[in-house]
């Protein structure tokens, strides 16, 4: 399955709503529960989300929050334009996106943003 950026920033969105505590599991609208379930694992890999997947499906898991780093990383892309910005200067600069090259760009962007202030 190929990675999609934007589908996992909403996955992320979707997981900082969990009520403190609860584990649950994560529907999005117009997206297949297996393309949401691939996208969790890469957050979860990643570190910035808790999660339990279950072995034998490729559809059902269950989330329980955000870690710092994922609530650091969602922070700085929660705002469409910074996200659009720093996904254009990770392209214009390497050609691809990554998780860890967005995270080493949105810093700068928000860097940017507050200079303009």
């Amino acid at each position: 399955m190929t990675r999609d950026m934007e589908l996992f920033r909403r996955v992320l969105i979707e997981i900082e709503q969990i009520p403190p505590g609860q584990w649950k599991r994560i529907e999005i609208q117009d997206e297949a529960p297996e393309a949401i379930r691939y996208h969790a694992q890469l957050a979860d890999d990643a570190g910035l989300i808790e999660a339990r997947f279950m072995a034998n499906s490729t559809t059902e898991f269950a989330a329980r929050r955000l870690t710092y780093s994922g609530h650091e990383f969602l922070d700085a892309a929660r705002s469409d334009t910074l996200w659009a910005k720093a996904k254009k200067k990770m392209l214009d600069s390497t050609g691809v996106l990554t998780v860890e090259g967005l995270k080493l760009a949105l810093p700068e962007v928000v860097k940017a943003a507050l200079h303009h202030l």
